[in-house]
């Protein structure tokens, strides 16, 4: 008799543990229970986090385990948030109910999240977890790392002049500031677009500042310039500042009044950072593959 009392109390507190585990489930919505629970997707480019830029981890909203590192998400142009990895032993793989695609659950409470898609060669791992926006939480992370996305006439000078400051990691040519997906240097040269010339500064601000890197960003170019930047004419050589956070707006804002009060007419635009388009290599470290100086670009002290 005490022996089926031990083991009706060891199943009761096994019982009990189990329950517990479900309550720490989130509660769902009913928008969040049509994809988490009934497997749906959400509508394309309506997510919260299909361009989501920020340094963080994405988490399953159900349990809450970490799944994805902003690290490994890149922009596939889909509309939703696509990843090429997934943090180790997060995600579990099943056969779709059409037979045909892989889903992508949580491994911790199966909460489903999206499907997984080989073979499109966005990156070099050659994989895109293509996740509903709706199934994650992202919880932003303190970084080494961060970045600015400036345009000031021809990429090829702006790169050139700022991977010369120290802290800066690395300089990326690329598109941003317009209307249409995967834009290309033909169509961006255009001028219907939409897109500035733009390059991606990632830096480590513990060893410069983001004032920093504006106050070289305006020495390289000349802001007072509409539309335009030495001999090159047209919105794609437009003055622009697109920052990630209002610490960046305030930043730009400050520079630019203090330009202001000496005297200098600043066309720069200060705009929010959207998605940043990747140029073509040939256009990456442009003059330090065919050397040469940039020809559109004369660094001055405009705030002596």
């Amino acid at each position: 008799m005490n022996y089926k009392l031990i083991i009706i109390f060891l199943l009761l507190i096994s019982s009990i543990k189990g329950q517990g585990s479900v309550m720490k489930y989130r509660k769902l919505n009913s928008e969040e229970k049509v994809v988490i629970e009934n497997k749906e997707t959400e509508a394309p480019f309506s997510g919260e986090y299909w361009d989501n830029i920020k340094n963080g981890t994405y988490e399953c909203k159900r349990c809450g385990s970490e799944l994805y590192s902003s690290n490994s998400k890149f922009n596939s142009g889909c509309g939703w948030p696509s990843f090429d990895d997934e943090i180790p032993g997060a995600i579990n793989r099943t056969e779709d109910a059409d037979g045909v695609r892989t889903e992508l659950v949580c491994s911790n409470c199966g909460a489903h999240l999206g499907h997984l898609f080989t073979g499109e060669h966005f990156t070099d791992k050659n994989t895109r977890h293509c996740v509903n926006s709706i199934s994650l939480l992202f919880k932003p992370i303190a970084s080494a790392t961060a970045i600015a996305y400036i345009a000031g006439g021809c990429f090829w000078g702006v790169e050139h002049y700022m991977k010369q400051l120290d802290g800066v990691i690395s300089v990326e040519s690329g598109y941003m500031g317009g209307k249409t997906d995967n834009p290309d240097y033909y169509s961006v040269s255009s001028g219907k677009t939409g897109y500035a010339e733009s390059v991606k500064v990632t830096f480590n601000p513990n060893e410069i500042s983001y004032e920093k890197l504006l106050r070289r960003f305006f020495e390289i170019h000349n802001p007072t310039q509409l539309n335009r930047q030495g001999p090159d004419y047209g919105t794609q050589y437009r003055s622009a500042i697109f920052y990630a956070d209002d610490e960046q707006k305030k930043v730009a804002e400050m520079l630019i009044n203090i330009l202001v009060e000496k005297g200098h007419n600043i066309v720069t635009e200060v705009t929010t950072a959207e998605i940043f388009w990747a140029a073509e290599r040939y256009h990456q470290n442009y003059y330090e593959r065919k050397g040469g100086r940039p020809y559109c670009h004369r660094p001055s002290r405009i705030f002596d």
